[in-house]
């Protein structure tokens, strides 16, 4: 892995050489000082740069005391520019995890010196940008850290937490040099221009801030994010393993907010009923529905095996963005919850430094017209695409006849009975067996390869013995595999001994990494794209119903965006079952269902089309035997995984 730090002598001599280009360059040319060769060059001092802290007012009151609550935005830029009159863009990443959890795969936390000053800023892009001219903004969200105001877990208290700090970059906000008192504090060095990344929460407030339409606001990157906070909880009316809002802002909330923010811990307990109905508190935390104002373009990152902030949420909100024309870029991988840092380290930063700037610094280097999608297809193997989904892409409809994928509608009926002890894994293992706790349909032994680039559905017409019923769909590639080991503790990827250098270094702020590998696995079975709902809300989200025992019902489940090719030789199937375990809750009662199979149909996102797919036999009845996980088992993911 090479290294991107710079030697004192050789920085001397690059910033020589980049005053000398500066000098010869055509006005405005290289505006910052710093651009040579088509990119940013780390011409300026990290260890001279100004650090300092600005709290600004967000015009709210989230502990209703009287007093408008501030936010502490924490600055670091390098001096240089602002000596020389010039003005810089800044990186920003608006977080709750500063102090409670920390951020990357060493839970840095923000550390400060005896004054109050800041000292180690989380993560590389202090390190590795601001030498290159760019200032890089830590907010902490309102009442996290040194932030007043109480958390409300992406609704107006956390959105407007990192807005006003963008309004006052662009001189519509006010901000002080203290928490409470002090000067008023102009952000004089700032040229406005503003990208957010972040990733998990913070990546979820960049786009929730770029919802809002925000001007100023040029680019986001949002790594592993929420788009709408109902579909990290819910999934069609269908409870979420992984607790409430309410527990997850008790987890980064100052201990201090306690009681006064007791009304807002009230407030998300309300508003987030368990029955999975769409109420007021999750369509304010919608920002799919606020696509159309986006003007910021949006560089999605997230990984295809992500059981925290599942697909979905990245899959709606590319659809929802294409369709207002925002400019787009994505990187999809095999991993789980995991930064493009710890698992495609230098490419990573290469594109995302021609990404920023291109964006934030108006660089004419060509990213924009590179291709669309990058894409994961074995670990540490990736492919591009034009566009995303990729070019060709047809939704298909396939037709389920019993045991069997493709071919006419022939009808007929198949049942199963829910059991919450089993999971994807034991229905994968046991496909070709016919079994009480799922139904399973399965193609021929594919001749090419298949690929399915997008989201798919499944719409199923069942007939529940109960007056309650959740229903699960997987779709499973069929077949031996090296994958990335997404359900270890990596989430497929292991943390080495040694580090790699990205940027300049201070005592108190290192720009050096603790490297990482793939963590692999070999399957039979992989799953690659999944739907969840509950019964109950068959007629919409709104209000769920009590089923009537021995009554039909049609739902159509969404089954999660995702990019997988299944290789020659290898099925597909897809498996209908009921409770997904450690993955969504049961009902409150053990339905069997029967499905209706020539109401029934799937629709796929296939490259080229239905016609690829090879009609299944279906299977022999045998007797069941114990089933093997296709993979290592973990606990299912909780608050703590949520970072």
């Amino acid at each position: 892995m090479r290294s991107h730090r710079i030697r004192p002598v050789a920085a001397i001599a690059t910033a020589l050489l980049a005053f000398a280009a500066a000098l010869l360059a055509p006005a405005g040319a290289a505006w910052a000082g710093t651009v040579h060769n088509g990119a940013s060059q780390p011409v300026y001092s990290y260890a001279n740069a100004v650090r300092e802290t600005v709290w600004v007012d967000t015009g709210l009151d989230g502990e209703g005391d009287g007093h408008r609550d501030r936010v502490a935005a924490d600055i670091i830029r390098p001096s240089e520019p602002a000596a020389a009159g010039r003005k810089i863009p800044v990186i920003m990443d608006a977080s709750p995890y500063y102090k409670c959890c920390g951020r990357g795969n060493e839970n840095q936390v923000k550390t400060y010196d005896a004054q109050g000053r800041p000292v180690q800023f989380p993560l590389y892009y202090d390190n590795y940008f601001v030498p290159r001219g760019y200032a890089v903004v830590l907010v902490d969200l309102a009442g996290t850290n040194r932030s007043d105001g109480c958390v409300d877990v992406g609704g107006s208290s956390d959105v407007t937490s990192a807005k006003a700090v963008i309004d006052w970059l662009n001189g519509r906000a006010t901000g002080y040099s203290a928490r409470s008192g002090g000067s008023a504090v102009r952000a004089s060095w700032s040229n406005g221009s503003v990208g957010m990344i972040g990733k998990s929460w913070d990546g979820t407030i960049a786009n929730g801030v770029a919802a809002t339409g925000v001007e100023g606001l040029k680019t986001i990157v949002p790594i592993s994010a929420i788009s709408s906070w109902y579909d990290y909880y819910r999934s069609q009316g269908a409870p979420l393993y992984g607790g409430t809002p309410a527990d997850l802002s008790s987890v980064v909330e100052d201990p201090g907010t306690t009681t006064t923010c007791a009304a807002e811990q009230s407030t998300l307990a309300a508003g987030a009923p368990y029955d999975g109905d769409w109420t007021p508190l999750w369509q304010q935390r919608d920002y799919v529905a606020g696509a159309a104002k986006v003007r910021a373009s949006v560089f999605v990152v997230h990984g295809m095996q992500d059981l925290n902030v599942r697909t979905v949420n990245f899959g709606q909100w590319w659809d929802a963005l294409a369709s207002h024309g925002v400019q787009r870029k994505i990187w999809l991988s095999q991993t789980g919850h995991v930064d493009p840092f710890d698992y495609r380290r230098g490419p990573w930063v290469d594109t995302l430094h021609s990404w920023f700037d291109h964006y934030l610094m108006g660089v004419d280097n060509g990213i924009q017209n590179a291709p669309m999608a990058d894409v994961e297809r074995a670990p540490d193997q990736w492919s591009t695409d034009a566009t995303w989904p990729a070019p060709g892409t047809v939704q298909s409809t396939v037709h389920l006849n019993p045991g069997t994928l493709g071919g006419s509608s022939n009808g007929g009926t198949v049942s199963f009975t829910d059991d919450p002890s089993q999971d994807e894994n034991a229905w994968a293992a046991q496909v070709d067996q016919i079994t009480s706790d799922k139904t399973a349909f399965t193609s021929g032994v594919l001749s090419k390869d298949l690929r399915l680039s997008g989201s798919g559905s499944v719409t199923l017409t069942v007939t529940p013995s109960t007056s309650s019923a959740h229903l699960s769909a997987v779709l499973v590639d069929l077949g031996p595999a090296t994958i990335r080991n997404y359900q270890g503790s990596g989430e497929g990827i292991t943390t080495l001994t040694t580090r790699s250098c990205w940027g300049e270094s201070t005592a108190g702020d290192s720009a050096c990494y603790l490297d990482t590998a793939a963590d692999t696995t070999q399957v039979n079975a992989t799953v690659f794209s999944r739907g969840w709902a509950d019964l109950g809300h068959y007629a919409g989200l709104d209000n769920a119903v009590a089923l009537t025992p021995g009554t039909p019902y049609r739902m159509t489940v969404q089954l999660a965006a995702t990019d997988h090719v299944v290789p020659a030789g290898h099925r597909l199937a897809l498996i209908v079952a009921g409770t997904d375990n450690g993955l969504i809750d049961p009902p409150d009662t053990q339905p069997s269902l029967s499905v209706d199979l020539a109401a029934s149909s799937l629709r796929l996102p296939l490259v080229g089309g239905a016609w690829q797919l090879p009609i299944g036999t279906a299977p022999t009845v045998r007797a069941a035997v114990p089933a093997q996980r296709a993979m290592s088992s973990q606990a299912p993911r909780g608050l703590a995984e949520f970072k």
